[in-house]
């Protein structure tokens, strides 16, 4: 049996021994399928107990009739206090397995929701930076959230309807004894209902692709909104983005609204013709206890019966209902799930030597060893894509294709369209491979990064960039994620980022609690303890991409000052053209178009090369200034 909380593999293995598989992702179907078979033994207990929570309304109206027949008009007295006795046992019965079947219910609805929170977190895992270069991050969030919620509600409701359905033939071969004519109503009217709201389900399932679609478009743009809220006060963007919100919203309302109106539509067909059957079995049946076919404990059986249908009926058409939200979250959810890493490790790797000399072919920038470089741009992307060079990342350069389109699931056009979404994402799949399975183009000791595990990769060299995030814990945690340092060590690190500030804001000091992506702290100190972080790594090759550029001029000259001090002997790149990092460079390069013109020391370089001295003049104003 799937118990709670459900096992999950970390990290892609590619072997059959992993502690979860990866979901099966052919088709929605096919991932729905293999969602309840993770936990099939508990759904199973689960219907068991659903059943025998049906028994009093299973049994009870023939037991009923069958105390007014014997009993009441029968006038027997032993015969009433036995079926009485009988009906007894029948409700404790059914209130017991209420119980427990509500908590199994509870306990399978937490495994697939939070078993599809926990795959979603390795896959962020798994893919790391390369994740949003195919998926939308709203997307991402959607599947983590409420569309965990609706495979969750598929477990219960499949028990649910399970359960339903055996009391449903329990009742019908109950009837049919009684009588043949009104049994087969009974067992013929759900089908025909389930069926009757059959058309109404393609374009409920429409809308709801359309609402999921714009409820994804909106909590990515809301994520955006967030994560550069202090930026759009900076420049008066709040107004702008707050409409651009605001529409988006609407349009979200709005799709919610449609499938709102059409799922109303289902279920009150379900009501509508519920109501038929229960009109026409009381119909049936008082014609044949005129006619003297059934009797009067019989006629009360059939009217309990008609009227414990009603809920059968219902729970079929929310199953159907259910069914198809799950297949819409189910498009989304494999989507994500199919993605797989585009880094392969070789056969044989390489071990990388960290203190040697680092090598980029594109650029022609040679990092030597143990020294403090940095590089000078004046277009900032253009040292950072080279950062992320080093450090063997993807590039930036391609939008996130969701899984569903505004236009839904209407007919050929729609497949196209779905098709077309299928072949881009498997376009930039093969993109990413084709770029990490080829040399990469730099060498760490002229070792090309390719010929090395990951792993050995990430271990040599770090890069810290304007990207790097905070997560939700303790300042310990955010500085020493690995638990690997002393108390001096991480004193140490925050002392070298200038990071005192935040350990002294926080009553708790170490054990200080920040929020995600360290709210509660202002840029510049969000900042210093990222800087924090990647000193205590103390990495062999350390690549920071502007580390102060939140913070004022005299924490950067202090903050240069350390690092420079901390990592003497060791290799640290620094993208920046900030003089008061230049002052400690032990060399500098500057890049113009994505290559290396101009190396040497920054004083060298002021005087020798007007183009470095255009690209840090400005900078060099400001520096005047604040003095």
């Amino acid at each position: 049996m799937q118990d709670y909380p459900p096992r999950i593999a970390t990290f892609f293995t590619g072997t059959d021994d992993a502690p979860t598989p990866d979901p099966e992702t052919r088709s929605p179907a096919a991932f729905l399928r293999w969602v309840l078979g993770r936990q099939k033994a508990l759904i199973a207990l689960s219907s068991l107990c659903y059943s025998l929570w049906f028994l009093p309304m299973t049994l009870g109206p023939w037991i009923f009739g069958r105390a007014v027949d014997e009993g009441i008009v029968g006038g027997s007295g032993q015969a009433l206090a036995g079926w009485a006795a009988l009906l007894l046992l029948v409700v404790v019965i059914g209130g017991v397995f209420g119980i427990v079947s509500h908590t199994l219910v509870v306990r399978s609805w937490l495994v697939a929701l939070y078993g599809t929170l926990e795959m979603v977190t390795r896959k962020v895992a798994q893919m790391g930076h390369v994740l949003p270069r195919r998926s939308p991050t709203g997307e991402v969030l959607s599947v983590a959230s409420s569309d965990s919620d609706e495979f969750g509600a598929l477990t219960e409701i499949l028990a649910r309807t399970v359960g339903q359905l055996v009391s449903y033939l329990t009742v019908a071969f109950i009837v049919l004894t009684l009588s043949w004519q009104l049994g087969l109503l009974t067992l013929v009217a759900a089908p025909l209902l389930v069926g009757a709201a059959l058309p109404l389900l393609r374009p409920l399932h429409r809308r709801q692709q359309v609402e999921r679609s714009r409820t994804s478009e909106l909590t990515s743009l809301a994520t955006d909104i967030v994560a550069g809220l202090r930026i759009l006060r900076g420049i008066g963007g709040e107004q702008t983005f707050g409409a651009n919100y605001a529409r988006q919203s609407q349009s979200a309302r709005q799709a919610g609204v449609s499938a709102g109106i059409w799922q109303a539509a289902v279920e009150a067909v379900g009501v509508l013709f519920s109501g038929l059957f229960l009109v026409s079995l009381v119909w049936l049946g008082t014609r044949q206890v005129r006619e003297g076919a059934l009797s009067v404990g019989e006629l009360i059986t059939f009217l309990g019966y008609g009227l414990f249908m009603v809920g059968p009926i219902r729970t079929f058409f929310e199953f159907v209902q259910k069914g198809t939200r799950s297949l819409v979250s189910a498009r989304k959810a494999i989507a994500i799930f199919e993605q797989r890493p585009p880094w392969r490790d070789p056969a044989q790797p390489v071990a990388l030597d960290g203190s040697a000399a680092l090598h980029d072919t594109a650029s022609g920038l040679t990092v030597q060893p143990g020294l403090l470089t940095v590089v000078v741009s004046a277009v900032p992307e253009q040292s950072a894509a080279l950062a992320d060079r080093l450090g063997r990342y993807l590039p930036a350069d391609t939008e996130p294709v969701p899984a569903e389109g505004e236009e839904g699931a209407r007919g050929r056009a729609a497949r196209r369209a779905r098709a077309a979404r299928a072949r881009e994402r498997a376009r930039i799949a093969a993109l990413d491979e084709e770029r990490a399975g080829n040399d990469w183009g730099v060498t760490l000791g002229g070792v090309d990064l390719s010929r090395a595990g990951l792993d050995d990769v990430r271990h040599q060299v770090l890069v810290s960039d304007t990207g790097s995030q905070l997560f939700a814990g303790t300042l310990q945690d955010a500085v020493d994620p690995h638990g690997r340092l002393t108390r001096e060590q991480a004193e140490h690190a925050l002392r070298v980022a200038n990071a005192e500030d935040v350990y002294d804001a926080l009553p708790e000091g170490w054990q200080g609690q920040l929020d995600e992506r360290g709210r509660g702290l202002s840029g510049g100190q969000r900042q210093r303890v990222v800087l924090a972080r990647a000193v205590a790594a103390d990495p062999p090759v350390l690549v920071l991409v502007e580390p102060t550029s939140a913070v004022d001029a005299h924490t950067e000259a202090r903050i240069a000052e350390r690092v420079a001090a901390t990592r003497r002997g060791r290799t640290t790149v620094v993208m920046t053209v900030s003089p008061l990092w230049l002052h400690h460079a032990d060399r500098v390069v500057l890049l113009h178009d994505g290559t290396v013109v101009a190396e040497g020391a920054h004083a060298d370089l002021l005087v020798g090369h007007d183009d470095y001295r255009r690209v840090v003049a400005r900078e060099l104003d400001d520096e005047e200034a604040v003095r």
